[in-house]
């Protein structure tokens, strides 16, 4: 069914009895072209773009958990191109354009708002390094800007530039076109469309090995639901990546690490855009349920746990508390983590791997959310056609060799 004024009218006047499921619930086929490992926003995106855009709609999407219930489902939801080096400028400007237009695209309402994302610089080493992004991003066509704090607490009246606190505002970056979208609907909408392509979206079903041939080509995966053949695979796996691709006997250069975030008591509106803090590892929002979404920096050591350390929240919330003062009374209603897997230079990896028809989406670390729609989209393109897609070039597991890294730690906006 196709959402519209008049479907949503139809509904209303018949009773609600018409709405389908919005994806179907198949059984495992035995073979595939293509089985992507992850139906988080990722790979469900990636799925979408093979069907629409190259023809391949013998697709399988394997989930151990449920659609979305990974770092898709656990993430603050900030979207931004402000980053450094021109390849990540490249990448992550591609998938705000695609941002733009993914509700028309998908016919599934995101949610996007881009209500502008403003990064906080506390002394003379963070004016200097955000300026020069400043810079650099001017260079190649993106928006941001420099504000004073005056200006700064303009955009954001709740900021507090008062010169005594531990870490006073010196200035601030503010990427106007940067803003956030909702999570949920972002996974719902590429697997509504997916399916309608014929995708096959196949949850509580846990990969437990990769096969291979003689020659050393996938051929397929074991599962907890059978074997299922394909000759090409594309592992979308977040934080678990490394135990997925160690199947296929491939070390990755990947560490996990909890991430933690928190939501406030719904309140009225009183945050107008996001803010981000990297010296204080704190960033905040304010959800369309009035919630204040809080994110921290990710805990200090490896983990595949989805909790992390109270010790971290709380050294967030005292950050936010000093940033914006009329939060102090808030109550949290709950706090959660995710798992990021994070590469020696905080960017991704892309491409293809010394296996045979073996391909990974990887290392997005604490922005993977924002780059859903591009990443899913250059990945496909590169399984497609089993050559790296231009933008995705530079991102391939060689760099870690080669030594042409792209060093993104300071744009990452959180500490790690």
């Amino acid at each position: 069914m196709k959402f519209s004024l008049f479907s949503l009218l139809h509904q209303g006047l018949t009773g609600n009895q018409g709405w389908q499921p919005q994806w179907r619930d198949p059984a495992p086929k035995p073979a595939y072209d293509v089985i992507i490992i992850g139906a988080g926003g990722h790979g469900l995106a990636t799925a979408y773009y093979l069907a629409k855009e190259h023809g391949i709609r013998n697709v399988a999407v394997l989930e151990k958990g449920w659609l979305g219930g990974g770092n898709t489902g656990r993430n603050t939801t900030i979207i931004r191109s402000n980053y450094l080096w021109e390849e990540s400028e490249a990448l992550y400007e591609h998938s705000v354009k695609l941002w733009e237009t993914l509700s028309h695209e998908l016919n599934y309402n995101v949610m996007y708002s881009p209500r502008g994302v403003m990064m906080l610089a506390h002394s003379v080493h963070d004016v200097q390094v955000t300026k020069r992004h400043i810079h650099a991003n001017r260079l190649a066509g993106i928006d941001n800007e420099w504000l004073t704090p005056e200006q700064a607490q303009e955009f954001c009246p709740i900021l507090n530039i008062s010169r005594d606190i531990r870490y006073p505002i010196l200035g601030a970056a503010l990427q106007r076109r940067g803003g956030v979208a909702r999570h949920d609907a972002v996974a719902w909408g590429y697997a509504r469309g997916a399916d309608k392509l014929g995708v096959d979206i196949i949850q509580n079903c846990e990969v437990t090995a990769i096969r291979r041939d003689a020659s050393g080509c996938v051929t397929g995966v074991e599962t907890t639901r059978g074997p299922i053949s394909a000759r090409r695979i594309g592992v979308v796996a977040a934080g678990h990546t490394s135990v997925v691709m160690g199947m296929a006997g491939i070390r990755m250069p990947l560490e996990s690490f909890p991430l933690q975030a928190l939501v406030s008591e719904p309140v009225k509106p009183l945050m107008p855009c996001v803010v981000m803090s990297n010296t204080i590892h704190a960033y905040m929002s304010q959800s369309d349920k009035g919630e204040l979404v809080i994110g921290a920096g990710t805990d200090q050591y490896t983990s595949y746990s989805q909790t992390g350390g109270l010790h971290i929240s709380q050294h967030t919330l005292d950050a936010i508390c000093e940033l914006f003062p009329m939060t102090r009374r808030l109550r949290m209603l709950r706090n959660w983590g995710g798992i990021v897997d994070v590469t020696p230079d905080r960017s991704p990896i892309i491409g293809r791997t010394p296996v045979p028809g073996l391909f990974v989406n990887c290392g997005w670390g604490t922005g993977g959310f924002k780059a859903t729609p591009g990443s899913g989209h250059v990945f496909a393109a590169t399984i497609a056609r089993e050559e790296p897609h231009p933008i995705a070039a530079p991102f391939t597991l060689e760099r870690f060799t080669t030594g042409r890294l792209i060093d993104e730690a300071a744009a990452a906006a959180v500490a790690h």
